[in-house]
């Protein structure tokens, strides 16, 4: 079964002639009949009854018949997918990023996806991922990326990547050990991410861990930034946490150390976009050089790529 017998067989179905057929698909008549002559032989049935006027499904034909819609329309979107990227002429592309999205090497993301298709606009917002879920799914960005969990409802979530958490102090006594929830509980925390507080995803981890050990979580300082919460606990104020890529990044304050947590805890990066929505073809393509910017980071394996 080809897609060119399908082809043919769609068109005999709609126009009710092979010639009329062929006229469509602009072959020869003789072609048309000669496709669907070859489809019937290889399942060893009639297609369609041959009137004197017109051509009628047969039973066998009816059944086929929503089976080769879909499959040549499948292969039509395919090619016109193919065919957008390869012209990217114009279009806007929509994308949401980590609040920290310099620490997976997606700073230069813009810059790469520019020089590939100079003449797509780009409309790139940096959030933190309980922002850039709710922006997807209001329709206000076609796609992002996001730290899990997030409110999901509506959206098509595919996990990338996962990044461990790391607890950060300059008092080498705090990290002999892998901390506990209760040294969590007891300890002057510095956190990030003040806006959204207890709904940013790493933080909402945590808390769900306390809860169930019957601990609660009371920050020190909240401030904006990574950066700012770093600063702090470089200067003793208090401990914080953080992923992995920022630990690694050439950012992180020299004189501060880390510690995993007693049972591993790992922030796990995602691709959402609307349930159902297909994404345009710029805004597809940025999402595909995101996703291959953050296995890239990926690649010496300290965090692991997600399976499939």
């Amino acid at each position: 079964m080809t897609l060119n017998q399908l082809r043919a067989f769609l068109a005999a179905a709609r126009t009710g002639s092979f010639t009329a057929a062929a006229v469509d698909l602009e072959i020869a008549s003789a072609s048309a009949s000669e496709l669907v002559r070859r489809l019937e032989e290889e399942h060893g049935i009639a297609l369609f009854t041959r009137g004197p006027r017109r051509l009628v499904l047969t039973g066998a034909g009816e059944q086929l018949l929503p089976f080769a819609e879909q499959s040549v329309s499948a292969a039509d979107a395919g090619s016109d997918a193919v065919r957008a990227l390869r012209s990217l002429g114009g279009g806007v592309a929509t994308f949401g990023v980590l609040r920290n999205a310099d620490y997976y090497l997606l700073s230069d993301l813009v810059a790469e996806f520019h020089r590939r298709h100079p003449a797509v606009r780009v409309r790139l917002v940096g959030l933190n991922s309980v922002a850039v879920a709710a922006a997807v799914a209001a329709g206000e960005i076609e796609a992002g990326l996001v730290v899990l969990p997030v409110d999901d409802a509506g959206l098509t979530v595919t996990p990338v990547l996962r990044d461990e958490v790391r607890y950060v102090s300059a008092d080498p006594a705090r990290l002999r050990r892998p901390v506990t929830m209760a040294d969590l509980a007891a300890a002057p925390l510095v956190l990030y991410d003040a806006h959204h507080g207890w709904r940013d995803p790493t933080r909402r981890q945590l808390a769900d861990r306390a809860r169930l050990e019957g601990v609660r979580l009371e920050p020190l300082i909240e401030v904006e930034h990574v950066e700012a919460a770093l600063g702090l606990v470089a200067r003793g104020i208090g401990d914080t946490f953080v992923s992995r890529a920022v630990v690694d990044s050439a950012a992180f304050p020299p004189g501060l150390g880390t510690v995993g947590f007693e049972t591993p805890l790992h922030d796990v990066v995602a691709l959402v976009q609307r349930e159902g929505i297909a994404l345009s073809p710029a805004t597809r393509e940025l999402a595909r050089l995101a996703r291959q910017r953050l296995l890239a980071h990926d690649a010496d394996g300290a965090g692991g790529a997600w399976p499939g």
